[in-house]
C-alpha cells in the first residue's frame, strides 16, 4: 500500500513550522496544535485491510483470550464492544467463514484467533502503541487523550508511516501507559503482571502498566502519581470497596476505590 501525502485542509497558509517533517527520520521540533493529529489522519489515504469492526473484534479477542489463548465467549466480546451478543455471533460466524479464516469457533464454546487472526491483531496493537507515544511525546497530548486518536488511526496507516513512526521515537519497547511495543512482523508478548487488587499485602510492588480505556481514570492516576514504575505496597483490600495503598516512599496510604484499583497492573519489584 501507498502513503499519498495530501496538503492539510485545515493548515493556514502562511504558518510557520520546522522544515523537518514528522514523516521524516529526525524529530521535529515543531509545535502542534490540537488538530495536528487529523491534518496526519486527511494525509494518510490508505485503505486498511479489514475493516475498523473486524480490527476490534481481532483485538479484543486477543487481549480477552490473554497469554493462554483462552476461548473468548460472545457475551464477553459483546461488553467488551458496547455490542449486543447476537451480533457478536453474525460477526464470529463471518470471521470463521472468511478465507483464509481469522477465528475458530463453535457455538456455545467461543471464538480464538487463527495464525492470520492474531498476526492482524498484533499489527493493530503494534499501530495502536506506536501511536499513543507518537501522540504523547512528539504531539505532547496528555495520556489520557491518546488512546481515542490511536484508535481512529491504528486502522489506517501504511508500513512506511509506521516505519517513520518507529524511527522518530527511536525504535521504542514500552508505550506511555507502560504496554509493551510488538517488534514489526512479530507477535507480541503478555508481560508477567497481575492486577493489584489480587497482589499480597504488604509486597512490594511496581506498576507495570495502566489501563488506557479510561480517561477519568486516567486523569485520576496522574493526579495521585500512580504511573508506570512508581513503587507500591497494598496495604488493605476491603473487597469491593477499597483498597489502600502505600505509594513510593510515602508513609501514609492512600484510599483507591476498586474502579481505580483495577485499572493497575503490577509486578515484583526490582531494582531499575
Amino acid at each position: 500500500m501507498a502513503l499519498v501525502v495530501s496538503p492539510c485542509p485545515r493548515a493556514k497558509a502562511g504558518s510557520k513550522q520546522s522544515t523537518t517533517t514528522y514523516l521524516g527520520t529526525t524529530k521535529s521540533e515543531y509545535h502542534c496544535n490540537a488538530s495536528a493529529v487529523r491534518c496526519l489522519l486527511y494525509s494518510i489515504q490508505v485503505a486498511p485491510k479489514t475493516s475498523e469492526a473486524v480490527d476490534d473484534y481481532l483485538k479484543a479477542i486477543l487481549g480477552l483470550g490473554g497469554v493462554d489463548e483462552q476461548r473468548v465467549t460472545s457475551n464477553s466480546l459483546a461488553e467488551r464492544l458496547g455490542v449486543r451478543a447476537a451480533s457478536v455471533t453474525g460477526m464470529l460466524q463471518k470471521l470463521a467463514a472468511q478465507r483464509p479464516p481469522l477465528v475458530q469457533y463453535e457455538k456455545h464454546r467461543g471464538a480464538r484467533l487463527t495464525a492470520a487472526g492474531k498476526r492482524r491483531a498484533w499489527e493493530l496493537v503494534r499501530h495502536h502503541r506506536l501511536l499513543e507515544l507518537f501522540l504523547h511525546d512528539v504531539l505532547k497530548y496528555s495520556w489520557d487523550e491518546v488512546h481515542e486518536e490511536a484508535e481512529r488511526l491504528e486502522h489506517f496507516i501504511s508500513e512506511r508511516f509506521e516505519d517513520r513512526v518507529a524511527a522518530i521515537l527511536g525504535d521504542p519497547q514500552i508505550d506511555p501507559h507502560g504496554h509493551p511495543i510488538p517488534h514489526k512482523h512479530a507477535a507480541g508478548s503478555f508481560p508477567e503482571e497481575a492486577p493489584l487488587l489480587e497482589w499480597t499485602l504488604g509486597s512490594p510492588a511496581r506498576i507495570s502498566s495502566v489501563d488506557d480505556r479510561d480517561s477519568t481514570a486516567l486523569r485520576d492516576l496522574e493526579r495521585l502519581g500512580l504511573r508506570p514504575g512508581v513503587a507500591v505496597v497494598v496495604e488493605r483490600n476491603q473487597p469491593g470497596a477499597a483498597v489502600f495503598v502505600r505509594i513510593g516512599g510515602e508513609k501514609c496510604a492512600v484510599r483507591l476505590s476498586h474502579d481505580l484499583a483495577k485499572c493497575l497492573a503490577v509486578s515484583a519489584l526490582r531494582p531499575l
